[in-house]
């Protein structure tokens, strides 16, 4: 499971509406300190989902035919990060692997742009359902 939480960029996160219903989006993520981390505009629905609520589903997969399918599904608490450097930290990991860069300079201006608008999410895991169709084979 790790090898696929480092491999993909991207997860689909779930929180939860006022009403309870589930609240989906894509977002791309990096690991901090052996959680994953993402970053959002704060008035966001998710980020406002998350102030309320913080528990978290957190859907990494891979595979396009049924034979290829594996993933992991991690349920977890997201913290909130509104320490402004450490919001510009996540979201230099997110952005570098969200675009592929090792050269955080490059990205500096759009992350020191950005980050006054945004928190970042470390999310603690607090259980996790992965599968992996290649070994039914």
């Amino acid at each position: 499971m790790s090898g696929l939480i480092g491999a993909a960029r991207k997860l689909q996160l779930g929180t939860i509406n006022p009403d309870g219903t589930p609240h989906m989006v894509t977002m791309f993520y990096a690991m901090v300190d052996d959680q994953i981390a993402f970053w959002s505009y704060r008035s966001s629905q998710k980020a406002r989902n998350i102030e309320r609520d913080q528990r978290v589903t957190c859907l990494i997969e891979a595979g396009e035919d049924y034979f290829e399918l594996n993933g992991a599904m991690i349920y977890g608490k997201a913290e909130i990060v509104t320490d402004p450097n450490r919001v510009r930290y996540v979201g230099s990991q997110v952005v570098r692997r969200m675009m592929n860069i090792e050269d955080e300079d490059s990205i500096r201006p759009f992350v020191e742009q950005t980050a006054p608008k945004r928190f970042a999410y470390l999310v603690e895991p607090v259980r996790v359902a992965s599968w992996d169709h290649r070994k039914l084979a």
